[in-house]
């Protein structure tokens, strides 16, 4: 972590400014424009573009846009400053208050105190092994949902074109299905458009064979794998105490065979 005595170069200073100015945009786009909020907002915006310009001669400009975390907060800064200039010159920015919201993304950089998160990095680890572990298994899914939405496409189009009207309205509603949160609303509402027939109780048949296998299989073949991965720590600890455990037994069967031969 980067500690200096320069307010602009310690990362606990910046840190502090992006949450106050995280909470200055929050009271802004609820309606709090009242005169001291908007002066820490822009005195926000000021010290970041005073951040990014002492960066840029302390660590150079190659060497200040080489790194990923520079390259967003210099962004960001960039897509700010029209917030700054509209205290000098009337400029119609409603439409553009989503960039200067963006800003609050810079929250992120509380994941490089570790010391906050002491096992933020093995988190980290684990995660990009369980995504290494399921990436094949993640596509197959992917296949599925692709498959599945644009049969649904062409079967319920016209009668539920709300959830299947195109397809990539069909791949938001078949992943809906497979999330298994409010599934039932679909085949629900496709089966009261059609009236009381024996396609409603096909059509509910057909859907819960979706949510079947892939909600119910496939999501938690995904969960176990995931859950294997962020555990594997746990699992690494227990195989060194059993390789100790191990090697004192081999220890201690040489001392009794050597014992056995002196005698």
């Amino acid at each position: 972590m980067l500690k200096s005595p320069n307010i602009f170069l310690n990362d606990n200073a910046v840190l502090a400014v992006v949450i106050i100015n995280t909470i200055v945009i929050f009271l802004l786009e609820v309606g709090v424009t009242s005169p001291p909020v908007i002066i820490i907002d822009a005195a926000c915006t000021i010290f970041f573009l005073f951040e990014m310009v002492i960066k840029h001669i302390h660590l150079g400009i190659r060497g200040y846009w080489a790194k990923a975390i520079n390259v967003m907060d210099g962004l960001l800064v960039i897509l700010s400053l029209p917030s700054l200039a509209n205290y000098f010159i009337d400029m119609p920015l409603n439409d553009f208050s989503f960039l200067m919201a963006l800003r609050s993304l810079r929250i992120f950089r509380i994941f490089r105190i570790e010391s906050l998160f002491p096992g933020f990095a093995i988190i980290v680890r684990n995660l990009k092994l369980a995504l290494k572990q399921s990436s094949a298994f993640l596509l197959a899914i992917l296949l599925f949902i692709i498959i599945f939405a644009l049969i649904d496409c062409g079967l319920f189009a016209t009668v539920a074109p709300q959830f299947f009207g195109t397809p990539f309205d069909s791949i938001y509603s078949t992943f809906r299905i497979f999330s298994v949160e409010g599934w039932y609303e679909i085949p629900d509402t496709i089966a009261s458009a059609l009236g009381s027939s024996i396609w409603t109780h096909l059509i509910r048949i057909y859907f819960c064979a979706q949510l079947f296998v892939g909600g119910i299989i496939g999501m938690s073949i995904i969960n176990s794998i995931f859950v294997d991965a962020m555990v594997s720590d746990n699992n690494d600890e227990l195989d060194a105490k059993v390789n100790k455990l191990q090697q004192s037994i081999d220890e201690l069967r040489q001392i009794i065979v050597s014992k056995q031969n002196k005698d």
